[in-house]
């Protein structure tokens, strides 16, 4: 396995595995790994005789008050986590690398990203957008594997694939928990002891509107109000929003259908923490 920090160390790569008409899958993530990102990189393995890996804390998606600084970062661990998985090649570019001092092309989904963790967070997935349309450039892979439990960003970059025909295949993989249900996440790391149980209200009012659902509940008002019930009643949990949305094109539904993206966004202290689920009829 190899660990690359420039844009021409993986273009020489690629060439030379294109060459031998290998195919590439990619997975682009943040770093501070974890088995839901362990879980692209076997989809990835299943799929495609080569796997990229990169690794970029992306200052473009990161708000002024948000967490850049503190993100976590550990690239000893990461690489094991990498090596478990029979990964080629780590992308490990700097900023530097990445944005040079005049750097002024941006990428927009518009629509998409008016809704949900857009709405609360501006320039986010302008940020997300142009920076994987740069890591899709640099690296020229035949499928690219993104994670359900960011259910706007997967929605987000099929249809900037589709509208601008990049010719990767996206490929969507399931949310992966912890024992108690909590989602995966690197930001997990931030809780608290106590924190950490409280973050199981996430999970616990994602299973009582599937209870409801189950029994034939279609009122998405109705089903809010329980979800927001379970998570009001967590002292620790402040919810930043639970809303039912198209996934396609995320515009809210009242009434649920097929494909309806349940998402929410609770803060647990301090920490910001992201959850969901597709009904599927």
């Amino acid at each position: 396995m190899k660990v690359i920090t420039t844009i021409d160390e993986v273009r020489d790569q690629v060439k030379s595995w294109r060459n031998n008409g290998e195919s590439i899958g990619l997975v682009p993530t943040m770093g501070y790994l974890h088995e839901g990102h362990q879980s692209l990189m076997a989809s990835a393995k299943k799929d495609n005789q080569r796997v990229i890996v990169t690794i970029f804390v992306n200052p473009m998606q990161f708000g002024p008050k948000e967490d850049l600084a503190s993100y976590p970062r550990d690239l000893e661990r990461d690489k094991k986590a990498c090596q478990q998985m029979g990964v080629d090649l780590i992308f490990w570019p700097s900023a530097d690398e990445m944005y040079d001092a005049n750097f002024n092309s941006y990428v927009n989904v518009n629509g998409l990203t008016d809704a949900l963790c857009g709405k609360k967070r501006p320039g986010h997935f302008k940020g997300v957008c142009t920076v994987v349309t740069k890591l899709f450039n640099i690296t020229q892979p035949d499928r690219a594997y993104f994670g359900q439990k960011d259910a706007q960003q997967l929605a987000v970059i099929q249809r900037m694939v589709q509208d601008l025909n990049i010719p990767i295949e996206i490929i969507g993989c399931p949310i992966v928990r912890e024992s108690d249900g909590l989602a995966k996440s690197s930001r997990n790391s931030y809780l608290s002891e106590q924190e950490r149980l409280a973050a199981i209200c996430l999970y616990r009012s994602i299973e009582q509107a599937k209870q409801m659902i189950k029994a034939g509940e279609k009122s998405v008002a109705t089903i809010l109000k329980a979800m927001q019930n379970v998570i009001n009643n967590e002292p620790l949990a402040k919810i930043d929003y639970i809303e039912f949305v198209d996934f396609a094109t995320l515009t809210n539904v009242d009434v649920l259908k097929q494909d309806s993206l349940c998402a929410l966004a609770v803060y647990i202290g301090k920490t910001r923490l992201i959850d969901n689920f597709i009904y599927h009829h």
